[in-house]
Order: structure tokens, then sequence, then C-alpha cells
């Protein structure tokens, strides 16, 4: 996500006006930044966190102004993974079955390698 100077100096005075407990958290280079955020705004934000988030999350854009507004939204059924400093959306399995996930785990893993950054199968 590109964060304009509006958006960072919102994220500033949130941070600032945290509990000192969560202000790890809350920093630009955090790829949880939003999430971490929507659960501070749904469970123990002040009248100002709350109006300082939602400014953040209408100026973020499309999906995040309605995740305040609907806290049971679903999540996207990507995680993102960073290699070697590029970031990378790999789908999630799917919850379920747990003896199928794990057949699938060990299936993917017998079948498939990784050499030199690529994806090798024998």
């Amino acid at each position: 996500m590109q964060f304009t100077k509006p958006m960072i100096e919102l994220v500033y005075e949130i941070r600032r006006l945290v509990p000192s407990d969560m202000k790890p958290a809350i920093k630009l280079a955090n790829p949880e930044l939003f999430s971490d955020l929507q659960h501070h705004y749904h469970h123990g934000a002040n009248a100002v966190n709350k109006a300082l988030i939602k400014e953040l999350f209408h100026l973020a854009g499309a999906p995040w102004p309605a995740r305040l507004e609907n806290p049971a939204a679903p999540v996207s059924s990507q995680t993102i993974k960073v290699y070697r400093g590029q970031v990378q959306a790999e789908d999630r399995p799917l919850v379920g079955d747990k003896h199928s996930t794990q057949k699938d785990a060990q299936e993917k893993q017998r079948k498939k390698r990784i050499y030199r950054g690529r994806v090798i199968e024998y």
C-alpha cells in the first residue's frame, strides 16, 4: 500500500494516542497495520482514536471503510509473505478437515522442491 503524507501523519497521531502495549504494532512497516487498527477500533478505542482510525481508513480506499462498518467481514483468502524483500500473496488453505489438509501438505512436500528459488517437481 502506498501511504500519502496525511495518512502517515494520522498513523503517527494514532500511535501517540494508543495504549503503550499496542505501540510496537502501530508502525508503517507492519503489514498487519490496518487489521490491528480495525481490532483496536472495535475493542477499546476512545472517541478520538476512533475518529482518527476512521479517517485513516477512508483515506486508504476501497475495502477498508467497509471493514470498519462490518467487523465480521471476511478477510481475503491470501497470506502475505516477504521473501528477500519482495511481498508475495499466497492462497491460504481452507479450514476444513484436518486429515485432508495434512494429506495435501504431505503430497505437496513429496512432489515439489524448491531449488535456488524455483519450484522443481519430480
